[in-house]
């Protein structure tokens, strides 16, 4: 015969239970909102919107040149003030943040290619002559480095996605 105590026990221990598995969930709903308040937290502090970001992905995606040296020709110092250069500079700073989110795992890449999908792709392979120009003029190899990391995982997670289907 089951006794009012061992009842009470049990019920006790099942509400342990349950409060441990609704605090592990509730850990996992706050990662997530974590990565989503981390890439719009950026998004703020570089004062960028959806718009604004879309049309310097555009721009940059529409400009045409072999190399480094070609692109100054055509468009001009990287450190001139132009809005061609300010859209390079846009797309890159923004992606180099979401890079060094991804990489220090404040993010996940799953969340990272929910948004981006392959455009990061797109700009890093668009971008890569100009930055490879920017390390070798200012002897600096590691310059976009978490820009480059991000577009080697989504690499990485566009071929499994591939290989998936």
């Amino acid at each position: 015969m089951v006794d009012v105590q061992t009842v009470s026990i049990a019920i006790a221990s099942a509400s342990v239970v349950a409060g441990v598995v609704y605090y592990a969930l509730q850990l996992r709903h706050q990662s997530k909102i974590r990565e989503i308040d981390s890439i719009i937290r950026m998004s703020v502090s570089y004062n960028l919107s959806l718009i604004e970001w879309q049309q310097a992905a555009l721009k940059v995606m529409n400009l045409q040149f072999k190399d480094y040296d070609d692109f100054v020709k055509k468009y001009g110092s990287l450190v001139a003030e132009t809005p061609t250069i300010m859209a390079v500079h846009t797309l890159s700073n923004y992606s180099e943040a979401v890079g060094y989110l991804l990489k220090r795992k404040l993010v996940s890449i799953n969340y990272v290619w929910d948004v981006f999908g392959p455009t990061a792709i797109l700009i890093w392979e668009k971008l890569k002559p100009l930055i490879e120009g920017l390390r070798k003029g200012f002897n600096s190899p590691t310059i976009y480095e978490p820009f480059e990391y991000l577009y080697n995982e989504m690499k990485k997670r566009e071929q499994q996605i591939a290989k998936a289907k």
